[in-house]
């Protein structure tokens, strides 16, 4: 028996509207899909799950459904003290200071983008926008040259389609693809290191752990990782606020009218539509939460798009609101060992984002059917817009 099915067809508000149900019947909830998973809907339990890196590993599956065919990728897929060297390595590039610099980078992109929307009056705002921006964001921050970021954009579209259509053979095909990629800049770096407080892959080229470099794989993983971690989420997160603010022309305006109101508004969108429900744990012993007990060594999701709408945390939580006192409470990039360690960046990219939005189109509305994400992500995929 099993309490819902993420395989059932889903439209864009159609899970959270589940979610609000497990919530108060089932908040400790399984599914049969996927060879079988718990989900933990609440804020307290998927906070705690997050903190507790002893009882819940990720070392195991760090995802719901298993999408890593293709070995393990530090951090993410490593528990403590394991993954403390890598995330170590990576921290010192993604603080609030040193990707303030990208910001003029950022916005340039943004501006191409939409200006070339702009001009056609319309078209979706996720394939040819929030697709497209962060994968350029991300490969001026690993100094990678203009025929590298080309390569990238296309096998990284490619990834995100593949793992949105449950597609194993593509997934299995263009995760391949990316190591690639990323075994070779890491070949590169070793022949003409970078200096390691400007770039990532020569930072972890020279961590030592005990006088031993890290293993190669496990770099090539690491970048690898860091290839496509940052693609997914802003293209869902990017195309849930394009529809929000669609459905809600008043606060579209609002927001064209008083620039300074969007990094509190990007805040509370990250909340809304936080776009992901199957970062996993597993556990290491049997645990006991709303009297059912999850088995060791059983997949567990924790479904951070839930939690972010609990009622017993977020005043009328289905409701967009720029100045909530308990934004804190968010757990929009998670919790933990394993919280978001490019969270800066994430939230620079967005700010921008929405500012040039507001700034370099007109007024916009749906245009179309919106297409939504798939497990592991919740939110919009396709977006098709009209501009006033």
């Amino acid at each position: 028996m099993q309490d819902f099915d993420p395989l059932q067809p889903e439209t864009f508000d159609s899970a959270n509207a589940e979610y609000r149900e497990l919530r108060s019947r089932c908040p400790v909830a399984h599914s049969d899909a996927w060879g079988g998973f718990w989900a933990l809907m609440k804020h307290a339990d998927v906070a705690a799950a997050a903190s507790d890196s002893a009882t819940f590993i990720t070392s195991k599956q760090n995802v719901v459904p298993a999408v890593a065919f293709t070995g393990r990728r530090p951090p993410l897929h490593l528990d403590p003290p394991e993954h403390t060297p890598y995330r170590r390595a990576l921290a010192p590039l993604l603080t609030e200071r040193r990707v303030a610099k990208f910001e003029p980078v950022i916005r340039e992109i943004c501006v191409e983008l939409l200006d070339a929307m702009a001009a056609k009056g319309g078209g979706d705002i996720c394939e040819e926008f929030s697709a497209r921006m962060p994968i350029r964001v991300f490969a001026h921050w690993m100094n990678l040259p203009p025929d590298q970021v080309a390569s990238l954009a296309e096998v990284g579209r490619r990834y995100n389609i593949a793992v949105q259509s449950n597609d194993t053979e593509a997934t299995k095909e263009t995760s391949l693809l990316l190591y690639d990629m990323a075994r070779a800049l890491v070949a590169e770096r070793k022949a003409a290191p970078l200096d390691p407080t400007e770039d990532a892959t020569s930072a972890l080229l020279a961590t030592r752990v005990d006088g031993a470099p890290l293993p190669d794989e496990m770099i090539v993983g690491t970048i690898r990782q860091v290839l496509v971690v940052g693609i997914i989420a802003p293209t869902v997160l990017i195309g849930s606020i394009s529809v929000h603010l669609s459905r809600d022309q008043a606060l579209q305006a609002k927001l064209r009218a008083d620039p300074s109101l969007v990094p509190a508004a990007i805040d509370e969108f990250l909340r809304l539509y936080t776009p992901y429900r199957g970062f996993a744990r597993t556990a290491t012993r049997d645990v006991t939460l709303h009297g059912r007990t999850i088995p060791a060594g059983e997949p567990i999701a924790l479904v951070y798009a839930s939690a972010n709408r609990d009622e017993d945390v977020f005043e009328d939580p289905e409701s967009f609101k720029l100045d909530r006192p308990n934004m804190k409470d968010s757990l929009h990039f998670g919790r933990g060992t394993h919280m978001c360690v490019g969270a800066a960046l994430a939230r620079l990219e967005l700010v921008v984002a929405l500012e040039q939005m507001l700034a370099r189109l007109p007024t916009f509305e749906l245009a179309g059917e919106i297409v939504p994400t798939r497990m592991p992500e919740i939110g919009a995929l396709r977006v098709p817009l009209r501009f006033a």
